[in-house]
C-alpha cells in the first residue's frame, strides 16, 4: 500500500488527480499540504472525494523552508512513498518576482522536504513551456538546447525542472502538460488561461452569419483537457521503472492554432475559418503586425482593443508553439491503461457551456429578455420625490430592481409600495450619503441581499440659490453642497466600485446640472460641487475602463421638484416635470453614453468656450435681472417688477431664450 504527499491538491489539475488517487486500492494514506487560509476550502473538497478517511491536511506553504511543514508533521511523513509536486503558478501573465517565487524557490523548498522525509520518489509537474522558442521536434529526452525563454512562466518553469533533475537525493520524474483546459466530460476549469483569451472575442462574433472567412496561418498549439493529464498522472506515477524521465502529456498531433479556433467557434456559433492563406502570405501578415509595432502609438492601440477583449498582448507571442512535442514514450507507457486523448471537436461544447456559466468575464453584462434593464440591480439616490421617485417607478417598470435611498425610511417605503403594487420589485435602503459608516452598511445590505449591484444612479442633491456676496460669512454653504453632491457621491461610488470592477461591469449616472455646462450666478456652491463630481467621473473612467465600467453626466435642466420650490422666480420659468427628467436617466442607464444634456445646455457651454468675455457680460444681466431669493436672503437692493415670483420682460426673454438654465 503506497503513501502519497501532494502539493497543489486544490488546484486545477491537483482536485483531478487527487480525487482519482482516492479512489486506487494500493492507496493507503494521501497527505495534502495546504495553505491555512486554503484549509476549509479543500477539507471541503476532500469531504465529497472518495475514501476521505485516507486524507489528512498539513498546513504549509510554498514560500516557507520546508514548505513550512511542522516537525510533528514531518515525523509522521517520514518514509512517504511519493511526492508529487503540482503546487505552481501557471500564468503567463505574471511577472517575474512571483514566478520565481512560486515555481523556482517553492519547487527548491518540496526537494528540500522530499530529502528531509526521505521519500521514495519525486513526481514534478513541469510544462512544455520548457521548450521555448525551439523550432521543430522537443523529445522527452531533450531539456537544455539553447532555447529562449520567452516569459517568466517559461523561465521559471525550466528553471524549477532543473533543480529537480540536478538535485541527487530523491529519485524523479518529470510531467510536461500542454496547454491545459477544462475537464472533456463536465467542462470544469478554475480560470482563464490559453484559448479560454479567446473566448470573449468569439463570443462576441456568435449569431453572426456563418460565411466563409478567409484566415492566415496561424501555425500549431497543443491543447489537452485537464482529465486527461491527471488521469496519465494517476497512470505513470506508480507504474515502475520510470525514474529519471520525463513525459509529454500532450496531443499526439500539433494542433493547427485555426482548427482550436473553429472547434470553440462552431460550439458558441460563430463564424469559422474556412480559407486559411498559404504559409509565406501569412507569415508576411504577421511580420507587417510586428513592424507596425514600432509605428508610435500602434502598440498602445493594440493593447487596449486586446484588454476590451481580455486578451493579454503575451498571448499574441505565445498562441503557436514553434515545437513539435514527441510523446513516443509516454503513450507507450500508458499502453494497457485506457488513457487516451479525446478529440477538441468533441468536448469543445462543453468546455464552451462551462466557460459561458462559470468563466466568462463579462457574463454580468448580459441582460434580461425584456431588454437593457431586465433583472439588474440600480441603486438610486434621492428615491424617495421627485427626479429619484420617478426614475425608479421607471426602472421598475422596465424590469430592474431600484435599490431605493434616501434618509426617511417611511417615504422610501410609499415609493416601494407603489412599484410593488404595480407589479414591480424594489428594495429600501435608508442611509446618509455624508456618514461613511452609514454607506457601508447600505451596500453591505444590498449585496447580502441581492449578490449584485449593476448600476448606480447618483441623483441626491442639495441646491444652494445665493451670491456670494450674501455668503461672506456662510462657508458652510460650500461645505454643505460639497457634502451632499460631491463627497456623498464619491463616497458612494467608491463603496461600489470594487465590486462592479470585480464582475468586469457596472454603470454609473452622475445627475450634474446644466449650470455647469455655463455660468451659473448666484450658483457658486451647487456648481462647483457638480463639476468637481463631473471630474471625478472623468478620471475615473479611464481607470476602470479595463473593468468594465462605464459612466454617464447628465447635466440635468431645471426640473420642477421639491428642491426648487423655495426659489419663488423658477414659478415663472419653464422646466421640465420630474418624469421627463427621469426619462433622461433612463436613457443614460440604457444606452450608456458619456454625456447626456439639452441643446440649451450646449449652446452655452459652446458660447463660453467661443466667446467667454461676452457670455461673463450675458451671465452678468442675468445676475442682475433676476433677484436673490427670500429664502437666500435677499430684501433691499434690487426689486424687479411687483415681487420675486413676477419677473420682467427681460427676465422673461432671458429665461426663455436659456431654456432649463439656473438664473
Amino acid at each position: 500500500m503506497a503513501t502519497f504527499l501532494v502539493t497543489g491538491a486544490t488546484g486545477l489539475i491537483g482536485r483531478q488527480f487527487t480525487r482519482l488517487l482516492l479512489t486506487r486500492e494500493d492507496v493507503d494514506k494521501v497527505a495534502l499540504v495546504v495553505r491555512a487560509s486554503s484549509r476549509d476550502k479543500l477539507a471541503e473538497l476532500v469531504n465529497a472525494w472518495p475514501h476521505p478517511e485516507r486524507v489528512t491536511l498539513v498546513t504549509g506553504d510554498l514560500g516557507e523552508p520546508l514548505l513550512g511543514v511542522g516537525e510533528d508533521d514531518r515525523e509522521k511523513l517520514r518514509g512517504v512513498d511519493h511526492v508529487v509536486h503540482l503546487a505552481a503558478l501557471y500564468d503567463l501573465t505574471a511577472d517575474d518576482e512571483d514566478s520565481i517565487k512560486a515555481n523556482v524557490e517553492g519547487t527548491a523548498q518540496v526537494i528540500a522536504l522530499a530529502a528531509e522525509l526521505n521519500a521514495g520518489r519525486l513526481h514534478h509537474v513541469s510544462s512544455v513551456a520548457v521548450a521555448g522558442d525551439h523550432e521543430g521536434m522537443f523529445t522527452e529526452e531533450m531539456f537544455d538546447v539553447g532555447q529562449r525563454l520567452v516569459t517568466p512562466y517559461h523561465r521559471t518553469k525550466f528553471e524549477a525542472e532543473r533543480l529537480v533533475r540536478e538535485q541527487q537525493d530523491v529519485p524523479w520524474r518529470v510531467y510536461r502538460p500542454a496547454v491545459v483546459v477544462g475537464n472533456s466530460e463536465t467542462g470544469e476549469m478554475d480560470k482563464i488561461d490559453g484559448p479560454y483569451y479567446l473566448f470573449p472575442a468569439i463570443n462576441r462574433l456568435a449569431g453572426l452569419p456563418d460565411v466563409p472567412i478567409v484566415g492566415p496561418d496561424l501555425g500549431d498549439t497543443n491543447v489537452v483537457p485537464v482529465d486527461y493529464v491527471a488521469e496519465s498522472l494517476n497512470a505513470l506515477i506508480t507504474t515502475p521503472g520510470l525514474d529519471g524521465r520525463a513525459f509529454h502529456l500532450v496531443n499526439p498531433e500539433p494542433q493547427p492554432v485555426v482548427s482550436v479556433y473553429n472547434a470553440f467557434a462552431k460550439a458558441a456559433g460563430a463564424p469559422t475559418i474556412s480559407v486559411q492563406l498559404n504559409e509565406r502570405v501569412s507569415k508576411a501578415i504577421v511580420n507587417l503586425v510586428k513592424l507596425s509595432e514600432h509605428i508610435p502609438g500602434f502598440t498602445i492601440a493594440r493593447d487596449a482593443v486586446l484588454e476590451r477583449l481580455g486578451i493579454p498582448p503575451v498571448l499574441l507571442e505565445t498562441m503557436a508553439f514553434p515545437s513539435v512535442f514527441s510523446s513516443a514514450s509516454t503513450r507507450k507507457a500508458l499502453i494497457g491503461s485506457g488513457v487516451e486523448v479525446p478529440r477538441i471537436e468533441d468536448y469543445a461544447p462543453t468546455l464552451w457551456r462551462y466557460w459561458r456559466e462559470h468563466l466568462d468575464p463579462f457574463r454580468a453584462r448580459k441582460h434580461g429578455p425584456r431588454g437593457e434593464l431586465d433583472g439588474r440591480r440600480v441603486i438610486i439616490t434621492g428615491a424617495s420625490s421627485g427626479i429619484g421617485r420617478a426614475t425608479a417607478i421607471k426602472v421598475a417598470a422596465a424590469g430592474g430592481v431600484p435599490l431605493l435611498v434616501a434618509r426617511r425610511q417611511h417615504e422610501l417605503e410609499e415609493v416601494r409600495d407603489e412599484i410593488i403594487a404595480a407589479g414591480g420589485t424594489a428594495s429600501v435602503y435608508p442611509a446618509d450619503l455624508t456618514d461613511e459608516e452609514s454607506v457601508r452598511k447600505a451596500v453591505d445590505a444590498m449585496l447580502a441581499e441581492h449578490g449584485r449591484i449593476d448600476m448606480l444612479v447618483n441623483n441626491a442633491g442639495r441646491s444652494i440659490r445665493r451670491s456670494i456676496k450674501l455668503s461672506y460669512d456662510r462657508f458652510h454653504d460650500y461645505e454643505r453642497a460639497m457634502a451632499i453632491n460631491y463627497f456623498g457621491a464619491v463616497r458612494l461610488i467608491l463603496a461600489v466600485l470594487p465590486h462592479m470592477s470585480e464582475r468586469k461591469f457596472g454603470h454609473i449616472v452622475n445627475v450634474s446640472s446644466i449650470g455647469v455646462q455655463g455660468i451659473a450666478p448666484r450658483f457658486s456652491a451647487y456648481a462647483a460641487s457638480k463639476a468637481a463630481l463631473d471630474y471625478f467621473s472623468r478620471i475615473a473612467a479611464t481607470e476602470t475602463h479595463g473593468d468594465g465600467i462605464t459612466f454617464t453626466t447628465i447635466h440635468m435642466p431645471l426640473v420642477r421638484t421639491p428642491m426648487i420650490r423655495p426659489t419663488k422666480i423658477y414659478d415663472a420659468f419653464p422646466t421640465k416635470s420630474p418624469d421627463q427628467a427621469a426619462d433622461m436617466v433612463m436613457k443614460a442607464l440604457k444606452e450608456r453614453p458619456k454625456h447626456i444634456g439639452t441643446p440649451a445646455g450646449q449652446a452655452i457651454g459652446l458660447a463660453y468656450t467661443l466667446t467667454p468675455g461676452l457670455t461673463d457680460a450675458v451671465a452678468y444681466q442675468g445676475f442682475r435681472v433676476f433677484p436673490d431669493s427670500a429664502a437666500a436672503g435677499g430684501g433691499g437692493g434690487l426689486k424687479i417688477g411687483k415681487g420675486e415670483q413676477h419677473l420682467s420682460r427681460a427676465a422673461v426673454a432671458l429665461a426663455r431664450l436659456s431654456r432649463g438654465f439656473h438664473w
